[in-house]
């Protein structure tokens, strides 16, 4: 409940900010970007407003936390044997932060990859993700089985995923 109730009021917020007489809509006519009919709410730009905004926190902190153990003198020794700011970036910081990278990116995939409340709150029916078809094969069509399957097969992707992708990052020793 603490995780869950502070996600549905950030997503409930988005609804408002994004409603059509909504702060964001009226200066988006006003600067001309958006048409005299047009609206966000209910579009995909809502939904990915809304998934960026409730998962950004499970990516950012896993990296800044990687940033944050980064030796400054790695830098300077780069810097002291005339490497340029992006050879730095790409030769020191990128791997040494690489682990906040991969955790984040974990940490963002799997709980996005069942979401459905941004899709119901924020979208309409014709935006659809795996936790909307789960939670309807669950709660309105009353069909167990196929939502058993489709959770176990979005289950197994997930795994695959995430065991493809630490080895392939060369990071195994997340796995054990």
């Amino acid at each position: 409940m603490p995780f869950l109730v502070p996600f549905l009021l950030r997503t409930l917020a988005w609804r408002v900010i994004l409603a059509d007489q909504g702060v964001v809509v009226s200066a988006l006519k006003t600067v001309g970007l958006l048409g005299e009919n047009g609206r966000l709410l209910s579009t995909g730009w809502a939904i990915l407003a809304g998934l960026v905004y409730n998962y950004l926190a499970f990516m950012t902190l896993p990296i800044y936390v990687s940033l944050d153990k980064i030796e400054p003198s790695l830098l300077e020794a780069a810097n002291d044997l005339y490497a340029t700011p992006w050879t730095a970036f790409r030769k020191v910081t990128l791997p040494m932060s690489m682990p906040g990278i991969i955790s984040g990116t974990l940490l963002t995939f799997i709980p996005a990859a069942g979401d459905y409340v941004n899709v119901e709150l924020l979208g309409n029916r014709n935006w659809t993700m795996m936790g909307n078809v789960i939670q309807s094969k669950f709660l309105v069509i009353i069909d167990y089985p196929a939502a058993a399957a489709i959770s176990f097969t979005l289950m197994a992707i997930i795994v695959t995923v995430v065991v493809i992708y630490v080895r392939r990052v060369g990071t195994e020793e997340l796995l054990t």
